[in-house]
């Protein structure tokens, strides 16, 4: 299933891809990547419809050239066109330092990509450097909801260039970027005008590196939560009050729970409430000092001046959990007792859970540990042979029985590349993966590998 490691990373020729669905800017970036002095040699594939033949090779200046492709959609009736035209090129090795394909604002990436997985020659001599998205924000979210393209160009991005941004206000950029990051957790997102991104950002990035993304981001492939905050409180019997004031969202959800003091439960917590706050909340208006239980997800509508209070009635003296959909400092939250605030005993903040998209969204998995190599082939081979059509990309890092150096692999559908890492050294035995797709089941997800793993 994994292709050998024919030729080191650093001696390939590195290819990025710029898609972007029509009218997003592919070309405005071509263009500043063709007249701006990198000190790059660049070979550009371009692929339009017409009926020009896809053999004519334009020359630009003295480092670019330019191959188009004009009879067709790049991901479907030219893909033997296309590695034609990468098998020209390795013969012309010494003209040009990258290459960089721009696709039909149509065009799905994945086909491009997985033509850097079929090929072993092109596999030797080229590798796949990241794809490039490029997103209209003014007008993304109308294609959204109809393109099947639109989704799937951004789900399948290393880098996202969020472009035009001048023409929508800060709120609605925020929450266009949360949408696509709920799409997408793995690529970064640049914001441009006229598609001006400092080119270091698209060129030659080594997109498909997991660990470059986990050392700017550690916490990259933690679970994500619907909730963001919670805290284990010590509390005595009575009539306790949450003081609120405005935030960012009209409404807050929280839940309350009964627990153990042990800090070592809190995963047991953080299951209770993750089933809870899959259930429908019981909504409460901010008039008249509303009374909310424990045990129970509520949903607070902020309608009321500020500040808001919420009466809790505490049954018991003993130790409570409260977790909150959102950071209490965005809110100003405070649970006071006869006047007199409470701290909690312990705080967590996890990682929000994102909007999810038509179904697209991204699972990542970590574990301490070794894997046993042939049990994960095993595993990943049998769920992209199943589902691989759902699993746009994958990627990972993966400490294998018995070897002393990383083992690095990335999917692209149905296919599947690794090769070796970096050496181990002191440093602790762990694997890191993280899936993108549509309807991916975290659970199933989490069960496949964690049988992969061998006992300590």
């Amino acid at each position: 299933m994994s292709s050998p490691d024919l030729n080191p990373a650093n001696t390939r020729i590195p290819v990025t891809v710029l898609t972007g669905f029509l009218g997003a800017g592919k070309t405005t970036l071509l263009n500043r990547i063709l007249t701006e002095h990198h000190g790059q040699r660049i070979a550009v594939i371009e692929n339009e419809f017409g009926e020009i033949g896809i053999d004519q090779a334009l020359v630009i200046d003295a480092d670019e050239e330019i191959f188009e492709m004009n009879n067709g959609c790049i991901c479907c009736t030219v893909r033997g066109d296309l590695i034609r035209i990468l098998t020209s090129l390795m013969r012309r090795r010494d003209r040009f330092d990258a290459v960089l394909i721009e696709t039909t604002g149509l065009a799905d990436p994945a086909p491009v990509a997985q033509t850097f997985f079929v090929d072993e020659e092109i596999a030797e001599h080229f590798r796949l450097d990241s794809i490039i998205t490029l997103v209209d924000a003014h007008h993304i979210a109308l294609h959204l909801e109809d393109s099947h393209e639109a989704r799937e160009q951004i789900a399948f991005a290393d880098v996202i260039i969020l472009n035009k941004i001048d023409r929508m206000d800060v709120p609605a950029r925020a929450a266009l970027e949360q949408r696509l990051r709920g799409m997408n957790a793995l690529a970064s997102i640049h914001h441009a005008v006229y598609a001006n991104v400092p080119l270091e950002t698209v060129l030659n990035i080594g997109g498909f590196d997991l660990n470059r993304i986990l050392q700017q981001s550690p916490d990259f492939l933690e679970p994500e939560y619907p909730f963001e905050w919670a805290g284990l409180y010590r509390l005595q019997a009575g009539l306790h009050t949450f003081r609120v004031q405005s935030g960012p969202d009209p409404s807050l959800r929280l839940f309350i729970q009964e627990c153990g003091s042990s800090e070592a439960d809190m995963a047991t917590w953080q299951g209770e409430a993750q089933a809870c706050f899959k259930e429908m909340p019981v909504q409460v208006d901010t008039g008249g000092n509303p009374l909310i239980e424990t045990g129970c997800l509520y949903e607070l509508a902020l309608t009321a001046t500020p500040p808001m209070y919420f009466d809790w009635s505490v049954t018991t003296d003993g130790d409570y959990v409260l977790f909150t959909e959102h950071h209490p400092a965005e809110f100003d939250i405070i649970l006071l007792y006869g006047g007199k605030r409470q701290l909690p005993l312990h705080e967590w903040v996890f990682k929000p859970d994102h909007r999810h998209d038509d179904q697209i969204s991204s699972v990542g998995l970590t574990a301490e540990g070794d894997i046993d190599h042939a049990r994960f082939n095993n595993w990943l081979g049998e769920l992209l042979r199943e589902k691989g059509m759902d699993i746009f990309r994958a990627k990972g890092i993966l400490s294998i029985r018995g070897q002393d150096k990383q083992l690095v692999f990335h999917t692209v559908h149905m296919l599947m590349d690794s090769q070796t890492g970096q050496s181990w050294g002191k440093a602790s035995r762990h694997n890191q993966l993280i899936f993108i797709g549509r309807n991916l089941d975290r659970v199933e997800l989490t069960r496949g590998f964690e049988a992969c793993r061998v006992a300590p």
